[in-house]
């Protein structure tokens, strides 16, 4: 079923997502990171106190390391729906080196929403692959499945790939498009006001939703734009791994400092339940 706007009335508010692990951080650097089922569910459980709605989930195996065995997916999926009500999005990033079927197979293990990446670019020092080809197959997969994609915008040009993929494909899952602009990461557009601002111009009108990731040092200040701006955020030691000035960050922290932004700006934290009514999951 597909979500149907004048069914209900619009869904006020700000929607809150926990990115509380990634691939890129090494567990003895940050041991913060959610690792593993039962650290997820605990985390999701935190979280959703603390004023999340959704959770942008990475999986890590008993030796921390990131993985996208579809076993490990399921468990993780569950765990999460166990102990929470979290819309539960998984990466179909992955690490950058893991290979297209592997990212297609994610699909597989019944999410609400996923990942997808609009482009190619450089990631730090390494080469985050996403072509053409594998980018619409991941869209008509999610579509196939009645996943809900988040389009993640690293760079502007990504937008004409999404203006394209609209074009050729038409919606996706949900009938919405749902939009997160990841700033700061190496390769792709500076986490800045400005940019952000660059971003939003540049969206096709079909987008419905947005949201924004500030990487680093730059968290704060996306965020503060986003909010400020309409749109919602994305928070989570992926992200970022300190609180402030020499001091380390958690995920339920980060999530309860974006909650009393939300509600300052009088844009509160919404609910899992208006989250699913925002985004159009099943």
């Amino acid at each position: 079923m597909t979500a149907d706007p004048s069914a209900s009335p619009p869904v006020d508010g700000t929607l809150l997502t926990v990115a509380p692990t990634g691939a890129e951080h090494d567990r003895a650097a940050v041991p913060a990171i959610a690792s593993g089922p039962e650290e997820l569910a605990s985390t999701a459980a935190a979280c959703q106190a603390a004023g999340a709605a959704m959770i942008h989930v990475h999986a890590r195996d008993e030796q921390h390391a990131p993985s996208l065995d579809p076993g490990l997916l399921r468990e993780c999926v569950a765990a999460i729906r166990e102990a929470s009500d979290l819309v539960v999005q998984l990466s179909t990033g992955g690490g950058v080196h893991d290979p297209f079927a592997a990212r297609l197979a994610v699909l597989d293990t019944a999410p609400d929403s996923c990942s997808l990446t609009l482009g190619t670019l450089n990631f730090g020092d390494d080469v985050f692959h996403n072509p053409w080809g594998f980018i619409q197959d991941l869209f008509l997969l999610a579509r196939e499945r009645r996943v809900v994609p988040e389009f993640e915008v690293f760079d502007v040009g990504h937008l004409w790939t999404l203006r394209r993929l609209l074009d050729t494909h038409g919606l996706p899952f949900g009938e919405g498009v749902h939009v997160d602009l990841v700033l700061g990461v190496p390769g792709g557009l500076p986490g800045t006001p400005q940019a952000l601002m660059a971003a939003l111009a540049a969206f096709p009108p079909e987008v419905t939703t947005w949201s924004a990731t500030g990487v680093g040092r730059s968290h704060l200040p996306v965020m503060a734009t986003a909010l400020a701006a309409g749109g919602h955020a994305r928070v989570g030691i992926e992200d970022v791994t300190t609180f402030a000035r020499g001091e380390k960050a958690d995920n339920v922290r980060l999530v309860q400092r974006a909650a009393e932004l939300a509600t300052l700006l009088q844009r509160p934290a919404m609910t899992p339940d208006q989250a699913r009514r925002l985004l159009g999951t099943r």
